[in-house]
C-alpha cells in the first residue's frame, strides 16, 4: 500500500475501535507516514515522537536528518540536539490548525525550533517567524476540510481507482515537500546549529 493509504487505514482502525485517544493514539501512524516519505528525501528525514524539553515545552515530535544520529568518537551519544527540520505539534482532527498555529504554545516552539509543523492528522501547516517575529505560514496541505469528511475518506472500503491512486501519490509528494521545505530548512538548520546548547563534559 502507498504510505498515505497505510496512514489513513491505520488511523481509521484506531478510530473505528472506539478505544483510541483523539490526539495521542495516532502518533504512531503519523510517525510512520513521515518516516516512509522521509526515506525518499535527500537528506533523509526521520520523525521522532515526544522529543525532550529543550526549554520551550514538550513538542509532540521533531524531524531529524541522518547527521544527527551519529556518535562521537568515543561512542558517546550526541545529546541536546534540536530537530534540524523543525518541531511537530499534533492536535485531534476536530481542532483547527490555524488556531493552534497562532497559540502561545506554538509561539514558544517557534522561538526555540525556528519552524513547526502543525497538524490535526488531516491538515498540515508549516509555520515560522519572519525577521520581525511575526508568524509566517510557509506551506500547507489539506487532506479533508473537516473531521467528518476526513473519516469518511479514511473509511473507503473499496480499492482505489487509478485516478485516486495517482492522487494519493501526489498527496505523498506534497507532504514530502512540506517535510523537506527547501531552501528555508537550510537556514533553519544553520540557525539551530548556531544555537545548540553545549553540554558540560
Amino acid at each position: 500500500m502507498n504510505p498515505v493509504e497505510t496512514y489513513l487505514q491505520s488511523l481509521y482502525d484506531i478510530y473505528s475501535s472506539g478505544a483510541g485517544v483523539p490526539e495521542m493514539s495516532g502518533y504512531g501512524a503519523l510517525a510512520n507516514l513521515f518516516n516512509e516519505i522521509g526515506k525518499t528525501l535527500k537528506p533523509r528525514v526521520r520523525c521522532i515522537i515526544n522529543i525532550a524539553n529543550k526549554g520551550a515545552g514538550l513538542p509532540d515530535g521533531g524531524l531529524f536528518t541522518p547527521d544527527q544520529f551519529q556518535k562521537r568518537a568515543k561512542g558517546e551519544l550526541l545529546e541536546g540536539q534540536l530537530p534540524s527540520r523543525g518541531a511537530i505539534e499534533v492536535k485531534p482532527t476536530t481542532v483547527d490548525v490555524d488556531t493552534v498555529a497562532a497559540s502561545e504554545q506554538v509561539r514558544r516552539y517557534l522561538k526555540r525550533y525556528q519552524q513547526v509543523l502543525v497538524t490535526n492528522y488531516r491538515d498540515f501547516l508549516v509555520v515560522g517567524l519572519d525577521r520581525d517575529g511575526n508568524l509566517v505560514k510557509r506551506e500547507r496541505f489539506t487532506l479533508a476540510v473537516n473531521d467528518a469528511e476526513f473519516w469518511k475518506a479514511a473509511a473507503r472500503p473499496r480499492p482505489l481507482t487509478s485516478d485516486e491512486a495517482r492522487e494519493v501519490r501526489n498527496i505523498a509528494r506534497r507532504i514530502a515537500a512540506i517535510v523537506l521545505l527547501e531552501p528555508a530548512l537550510d537556514d533553519n538548520y544553520q540557525a539551530i546549529k548556531n544555537a545548540t546548547y553545549s553540554w558540560p563534559v
